[in-house]
Order: structure tokens, then sequence, then C-alpha cells
């Protein structure tokens, strides 16, 4: 019977991953030699092909494909075995590294560890402040046990190495500055701000999901201004340069400073949305740190949503961004911060 190797198939698989075998060697810290060495033994022990070139490059044989297409089951299973060995070990203890993209860390990942540190003061939880990308080789590579991201920038949930929990539907509001002739309008809709001048990023995510809503609502937003920072759109639509959506999860808890001349609107219809997304190593779900963490995520999500659906109860109302529901259109809205 063949002797399976699991260090070499974890090599495989991140050069499938990775693209090239210089990609690989930088990932699981080997020299290029030493990764391609491991690739021959490997091909050697199951007696099949590999790798073929193509270019100057190689890439994965058909055989491949298929051995690692059964590994991943076994991957799973391993992971599996070590969550439930890390029960039986560590029970109430432990350490459960967290990556998060940024405005989910005080709106979600903050929350849940500090229900957590009540109830299970022996979990550590660790967090580490990164955008999708890197949240997801983070998990990958072992360096996080579960990573936060937007549904739209995480991988498929036909990727064999996550499992992924959805959160939230995070709302998209309106910023319009106070004394604008829509602030108080009732009923707003995103197709009466089409003729509006728009603020956001001239690139990247943000850029497509605001452009991807206003599409959705029958128009293409004119960019007036560029920015990523959310500070510096609050600044721009503070001072009447145009209209910004803003993730309702991005609000900050106060109402002062820049972005106090912000008036944040509820839409009454077509309300845009970005949904948030949990994951894990698929078979990692069962380990009691992780699940605990994800079951308080999951509870600061419901505290979230009540106030969401209180706000949006009041058509076209204001957005505070505190938790609290809606007020009077007109007020200011809360600063926000970067996403």
């Amino acid at each position: 019977m063949t002797e399976w190797d699991i260090k070499k198939l974890r090599i495989l698989r991140t050069l499938r991953d990775r693209g090239t075998v210089t990609a690989t060697a930088e990932a699981l810290r080997m020299t290029p030699s030493a990764v391609s060495q491991q690739l021959t033994n490997l091909a050697r022990q199951l007696g099949v092909p590999l790798l073929e070139a193509h270019g100057r490059r190689v890439r994965l044989t058909g055989a491949a494909h298929l051995v690692l297409r059964h590994a991943e089951a076994v991957f799973a299973r391993l992971e599996q075995a070590e969550a439930e060995l890390d029960g039986l070990l560590r029970g109430e203890t432990g350490q459960v590294r967290v990556a998060a993209f940024p405005t989910a860390v005080p709106a979600l990942v903050v929350p849940a560890v500090q229900a957590l540190r009540t109830a299970h003061p022996g979990l550590d939880v660790r967090i580490r402040e990164a955008e999708a990308a890197e949240s997801y080789d983070l998990l990958a590579a072992g360096e996080a046990d579960l990573a936060l991201s937007l549904a739209a920038h995480a991988p498929t949930a036909r990727d064999p190495r996550f499992s992924r929990v959805p959160l939230l539907a995070d709302p998209l509001d309106v910023a319009l500055p106070v004394g604008h002739p829509l602030a108080e309008a009732p009923g707003l809709r995103l197709a009466d701000l089409s003729a509006e001048p728009w603020i956001y990023g001239g690139s990247g995510p943000w850029s497509e999901i605001t452009t991807a809503a206003c599409e959705a609502a029958g128009f293409v937003p004119e960019r007036a201004h560029s920015a990523a920072d959310w500070t510096a759109i609050l600044a721009l639509v503070e001072a009447g340069m145009g209209v910004a959506l803003v993730p309702r999860m991005a609000a900050a808890e106060r109402r002062t400073g820049v972005g106090s001349g912000v008036v944040m609107r509820v839409l009454s219809a077509d309300r845009p949305r970005r949904h948030v997304v949990a994951a894990v190593r698929r078979g990692a779900e069962d380990g009691p740190g992780v699940a605990r963490v994800l079951a308080a995520l999951r509870r600061a999500a419901v505290r979230r949503e009540t106030p969401r659906r209180a706000a949006e109860g009041v058509e076209g109302g204001v957005a505070g961004g505190t938790g609290e529901p809606a007020g009077e259109p007109g007020r200011a809205g809360a600063t926000v911060q970067r996403d």
C-alpha cells in the first residue's frame, strides 16, 4: 500500500494555491530546491507524475489534482482531530487567533471578546487587523484560527479549505451634509441621489460596492472626489462637496468631531447591504475555543441587528450609528472609521 506523506501533500497543495515553486518556498519558509525535491519524492512514492512543464513554469497534472481532491478530505479530518484533542486537553482554556477587517474589530470582535472574558475567562482571544486577502492567507497558513471578511471578498463556498458562517447583513446609509435639500426629505431612495456628486475610492472594494449599489438603483454615480479613509470621506461630505454611502457598522460611538455636520440617512427602499462572514479551516469549527468565539460573534451580530431594524422602521430615518433607533430627520450623523 502506498505511504502517504502529509507534509509533501501540504507542499503540493501550497504550490496549487501559490502558483510557482518560488512563491511556495516563500510561504513555507523553504528553499525552492527543497520544494522541488519534496515534490519529486512524492511523485516517486505515488508512482505518477505530479508536475509538467508549462513555458518557464510548472503546472499540476491531472493526477496531482486528483490526489489533492482526496487530500482535502484528509486535511479536514486532521483539523477535526486536532480540534477534538484540543477540547480534551485544554477544556476551558486555550488561544483563538482572530483576523478581521478594520471596521469589524470595534463593531463585532471587541464586543464578542468582552462577553467571552466574563463567560470563559480562561479563553485567550488574540485579534489581528487584516484585510480579506491577508486574513485568508493567515488562516490557510495556520497563523489565524478564524477570519472575518465581507462575503464578496471571501473564497467561494466551494473552497474545500474553509467553512464559512454568515454573521451580518450590514446596511449602507447615505451621508449628506447638514442643510442638503434632501437631508430631511421623506422616503429617500438611492435613485433620488442620481444627479449628486459622489465621493468614494478610485479603485478597490469600496469603489465596487458603491458603483454596484448605485447601478442596482438605476444609475451610474458621478465620482466628484476620490477617498478611501472614512474621516476624509466625511470631511468632504461635511464641506458640501458630495454625498457618500457609508456602512452602518463603520459608524463610531460619538457624534462630535469630523462628520458632526453630516446627516446619515436610512434609505426607504433599494437598501444596499454588505454581507459579513466568518471563516475557519474546514473541520476546525468544532474546536471548543473556535466554537465559543463563533457563538460570541453571532450574538454580537444579533445585537447589531436589533437597532438596525428599529432604524429602518422609520421611513427615511437618521442612522445615528450608536445603536439607537432612528430619530427625527436632520440630526447630525456619526463619525465613522475607515473600512
